[in-house]
């Protein structure tokens, strides 16, 4: 969730589903101030709820460094260590983990994979951030769109190797690996980044990932059938459980992005139609998940409880069983 709702959050009890929740850019300043407005957050929006609803993570900020908004570079790592404090302080630190995603924006290169690096004008934030979640046993949370790559250059980017489908793939030298798919490289691309500011031992989780099912006339590839192929071919990789080339023994994970069109978003098109369904609840390609035809896709909804609430929900996670979050 890009917020705390407190209707999502009381629609999630007793489903047992988990929830990591977003403490939003916006409130990253006062938060970032003093541990009391960190705590009176933690008590509002987070232990009320528990254990009914399964909170398992806070996601402080989204996209924050790399992004356009420079003054929140300064004050994430405040607030990210003021939300951990809150949340020691009442018990929760060992229930509920703190996180914050990025976007590709924070890398100078990342490909070939082996060449993944941070930004030198982003490393004076990022390095003692990734120092403080190494010390909280914290992921790196890395939004990765192979969609956003292929549509950016899709004369020179094969769409196979991007939607998982049979192609040559590409060598990286430096390793000597192959990797048949975008995805992964991706994943890599981080691995490497992180090894080269010396948290090689930090593990990657992708925090979004998924394909625009329309977009405008410039975003080639945004149509239906690619998405449900990339998304399709996505669940079945992480149903999988195996690792990438450079880590082979730690299974990806990878939330995907997104459950709902948010038909209200701004920008491109494709904004607005990563969903797996549509805003009014019917469903806009089926990838063998919930096993329901368009005509069934309400009975899912009234399941989880959130039929009034779905714009809320887009994202949710392919790893055994269902974590989901909303955004």
């Amino acid at each position: 969730m890009y917020d705390a709702d407190h209707g999502v959050l009381r629609a999630f009890k007793h489903s047992g589903i988990e929830i990591i929740i977003g403490l939003g850019n916006e409130y990253l300043k006062n938060i970032s101030f003093s541990e009391d407005n960190a705590m009176d957050w933690v008590k509002v929006n987070v232990e009320p709820f528990l254990p009914e609803t399964r909170i398992r993570g806070i996601a402080v900020g989204n996209e924050v460094l790399g992004g356009t908004t420079p003054e929140l570079w300064e004050v994430l790592l405040p607030a990210v260590k003021n939300i951990h404090h809150a949340l020691d302080q009442v018990h929760l630190a060992k229930v509920v983990q703190v996180s914050s995603p990025h976007s590709a924006a924070v890398f100078a290169t990342s490909f070939p994979p082996s060449a993944g690096a941070f930004k030198e004008s982003v490393m004076p934030y990022m390095k003692p951030l990734l120092e403080f979640f190494s010390r909280i046993h914290s992921p790196f949370y890395i939004n990765t769109y192979p969609f956003l790559a292929y549509i950016s250059d899709p004369e020179h980017i094969d769409i196979n190797y991007a939607l998982f489908l049979k192609n040559p793939g590409i060598y990286d030298d430096k390793t000597n690996l192959h990797y048949d798919n975008m995805f992964e490289a991706q994943i890599d691309g981080s691995y490497a980044a992180l090894e080269k500011a010396g948290f090689g031992k930090t593990e990657v989780i992708v925090s979004e990932t998924g394909w625009a099912s329309h977009g405008d006339p410039n975003e080639v590839g945004a149509t239906v059938q690619n998405a449900r192929t990339y998304n399709l071919n996505l669940r079945k990789k992480l149903a999988k459980k195996k690792g990438t080339p450079y880590r082979p023994k730690t299974p990806v994970k990878a939330y995907v992005f997104a459950i709902f069109n948010e038909n209200l978003k701004p920008g491109p098109t494709s904004e607005r139609n990563f969903g797996l369904f549509k805003a009014d609840g019917s469903i806009s390609y089926d990838i063998g998940f919930t096993g329901l035809k368009p005509s069934s896709a309400s009975s899912l909804l009234s399941s989880f409880k959130v039929c009034e609430l779905l714009i809320h929900c887009t994202s949710f996670m392919f790893i055994g069983k269902i974590s989901l979050t909303s955004y």
